[in-house]
């Protein structure tokens, strides 16, 4: 898939913290590359057991519950394949050991892009403080991408026992409703993301949810000219400034 004139995109990995996260802020873009023929590969950080306050739930139950909507919810999307590290929801820090995780993974893909949460992001507007799963999980995918899954002895079993070589996207996308400097226009699959989105019953019991998306998505939209758009961050990662002449 052809992003634009300099970005050619086959594989993509969308890299984030908890179920449903992908599916509010991302599931557009993902709906429209998975059909545009890009190969989307979804990686979950944590299991999901937090997001509950039923007194009667427990973090093994609820566990499970997420994961079947996650898989879902992809299925819904396109996405050919849910990936689970399994760390505990709630609890989530940049350790050596989730940096290993997440390096495997973008070694093993291959993507050309990797999509995920902006770890700047600690508030938006005056309405919203961020989960500090999000912030690490975006921490992270930024040392997987310098130094962790692109050089070679940055956990070097990884190539050395497991045969997993360096690997540095083309782009990264930082879901950023604030700081963006793309919108991609997610308007002929917009139903399809609110489809997505309802796969997560344990979370979205409350209709006006889906209000709110399709306000944030018009907001985002509106001044690129879209009926309905996802506003990311975009980082160029295969190309240099252009130098002074």
């Amino acid at each position: 898939m052809k992003f634009d004139d300099r970005l050619e995109i086959e594989r993509a990995l969308v890299v984030y913290a908890h179920p449903d996260d992908a599916e509010f802020g991302m599931a557009g873009t993902v709906a429209k590359w998975a059909k545009a023929g890009v190969e989307v590969t979804y990686c979950m950080v944590t299991n999901g057991a937090s997001g509950s306050q039923d007194e009667t739930m427990t973090r093994e139950k609820l566990r499970d519950v997420r994961l079947a909507e996650q898989r879902e919810a992809a299925r819904i999307l396109g996405v050919k394949d849910v990936v689970f590290l399994g760390h505990e929801d709630g609890y989530l820090y940049p350790t050596l050991e989730v940096r290993k995780d997440v390096a495997r993974q973008v070694r093993i893909h291959r993507p050309d892009a990797i999509l995920t949460m902006d770890p700047t992001t600690r508030y938006a507007g005056d309405f919203y403080v961020n989960h500090p799963d999000h912030i690490a999980t975006g921490e992270v995918v930024l040392r997987s991408i310098n130094p962790d899954a692109s050089t070679r002895q940055m956990f070097p079993e990884l190539w050395k026992d497991e045969r997993l070589e360096p690997h540095k996207p083309k782009a990264l996308f930082l879901q950023s409703f604030e700081r963006g400097n793309v919108v991609v226009d997610v308007s002929d699959v917009f139903e399809t993301k609110l489809r997505a989105v309802r796969a997560h019953r344990s979370q979205f019991d409350d209709p006006t949810v889906e209000q709110l998306i399709r306000t944030f998505a018009k907001q985002i939209g509106k001044d690129a000219g879209y009926s309905y758009g996802e506003s990311w961050r975009l980082i160029r990662l295969d190309q240099r400034p252009p130098l002074e002449q």
